[in-house]
């Protein structure tokens, strides 16, 4: 989670909201992300989606089993679509999200009964520096 959180510092200093992501198999890392979607202008270049499209590129498949993707912050709906689709196996993420998170803060995807794929859900971990960064980048930005 500390090399999630590694990349969305990254993500602030290219002016993009502060989020990472790291995809782990096996205990190496495959893939790292941070959001691009004012730098793209790409409004799907989320921090899980670039990292999820790197992991699959990088293993020769779309299907992401045995994969635990770390990130900053609660994925939304679109993220959380996209690691059914792929099939992730576990995610972890630091800070909940209450407006536009989906894997238990605004919603729950997993509260589907009719998908063929649950990830593993752990949050809260890094909860307190991810939360900071977030609310120190916003700050910032109303400031301006």
């Amino acid at each position: 989670m500390s090399l999630a959180y590694n990349q969305a510092l990254e993500a602030w200093k290219a002016d993009e909201v502060p989020v990472g992501a790291v995809v782990v198999v096996d205990g190496e890392i495959v893939a790292s992300a941070h959001n691009e979607v004012e730098s793209t202008g790409d409004p799907t270049a989320h921090a899980e989606i670039l990292a999820i499209t790197q992991a699959a590129s990088f293993l020769g498949d779309q299907r992401l089993n045995a994969m635990t993707l770390y990130v900053t912050k609660e994925p939304c709906p679109m993220c959380s679509g996209a690691m059914i689709m792929s099939r992730v196996g576990r995610v972890v993420f630091g800070i909940s999200d209450p407006k536009m998170g989906f894997l238990g803060g605004a919603g729950d995807v997993r509260e589907v009964s009719t998908l063929n794929h649950y990830p593993i859900v752990t949050s809260g971990v890094l909860s307190e520096e991810c939360h900071a960064l977030l609310q120190a980048f916003f700050a910032e930005k109303r400031k301006k």
